[in-house]
């Protein structure tokens, strides 16, 4: 009985922590067309540093945070702000749904990068799974059709780049704590952005490009202070979705609450009718449903057969990827 309404607070953190963090989706597809990305990674980062100090003493820490592993918390900031990066890019030009449909890959991701990298051993009805997978991506992005946006792409890279950046951190959480690899990646975030910043302003706009692209080369401007609150707001949204779904995590396991992960895409796909109007074609359902499908059935081929304390990859990885970015 207890393991179960633990399940249901793991259930509804996680998913209450996908609702706020479409609010924050939701905010920069509109501050999209006013400021370009790096502009807004910039005052984020800077508002987030502050917050991350707070957490580290919420962890019985003093002083400012050190690392043991310099070199693995720069690889780890420069994988998630190039994840960030082309998560908002990918953002400016692809509804809500779809992009919520293409992030199904994830776990997939992780089974491929697995084997490619750590040369994990994959059963063969797995590697079905992250073929038909792979096939939803396909017919989602649609990359030989009239339908076919940049964006797609670099949601893509987003995923690439972020499962890359759980692979660092499942090194680094031996020695670094959550709130540590939070403190370092900001800093690894503005010194990216101190370098890319002055390239982007010396090609300058491109409103005539992809609206990814038009993003990244937006010409600068000086925030109103409406548009400063808003930034601030953001910075509080990542901490509060942040703790809602590491809450998740930490009430019940993995393999109870991942599959909750997939309530994303109703809960874009209605802020996106309401705001917008746009509603995913059957097409992207059936390409989300694929993809989806097969993310659930690697899973479950994870949990099959092993002693239930030990724990899966896929759950490992679940466990770290929603820590603290």
């Amino acid at each position: 009985m207890k393991n179960n309404r633990k399940n249901l607070l793991g259930v509804g953190a996680l998913v209450l922590g996908i609702l706020i963090f479409s609010l924050q989706d939701i905010t920069v597809k509109r501050m999209g067309g006013s400021y370009p990305i790096l502009q807004i990674v910039i005052l984020r980062t800077l508002i987030a540093i502050p917050i991350t100090l707070i957490f580290y003493r919420m962890e019985g820490q003093r002083g400012l945070p050190k690392t043991k592993q310099p070199k693995l918390e720069i690889l780890r900031g420069a994988f998630l702000f190039l994840s960030y990066t082309t998560y908002f890019m990918g953002l400016a030009s692809l509804p809500l749904a779809e992009i919520s449909a293409i992030k199904f890959s994830t776990p997939l991701m992780i089974t491929l990068l697995s084997v490619m990298i750590l040369g994990e051993k994959v059963v063969f009805k797995k590697w079905v799974a992250l073929i038909v997978g792979f096939i939803g991506v396909l017919i989602i992005i649609r990359p030989d059709s009239a339908h076919f946006n940049l964006g797609s792409i670099f949601v893509l890279l987003n995923v690439l780049f972020y499962v890359l950046s759980i692979l660092v951190t499942r090194r680094l959480q031996t020695t670094d704590s959550s709130a540590t690899m939070g403190y370092f990646s900001t800093f690894v975030y503005l010194g990216f952005s101190a370098i890319l910043a002055p390239i982007v302003i010396a090609i300058g706009p491109m409103p005539n490009a992809n609206p990814s692209i038009a993003f990244l080369f937006h010409a600068w401007s000086m925030p109103t202070w409406l548009d400063l609150v808003v930034i601030f707001g953001l910075a509080l949204i990542w901490a509060g979705g942040m703790f809602f779904i590491a809450k998740a995590y930490s009430l019940a396991r993995a393999s109870v609450v991942a599959p909750f992960e997939y309530m994303s895409l109703p809960i874009n796909t209605t802020w996106g009718f309401l705001l917008w109007g746009q509603f995913p074609s059957w097409i992207t359902l059936f390409g989300a449903a694929l993809t989806m499908g097969s993310s659930l059935y690697s899973l479950l081929l994870g949990q099959k057969g092993r002693p239930t304390e030990k724990v899966s990859l896929e759950e490992e990885i679940a466990n770290f990827e929603h820590k603290l970015e």
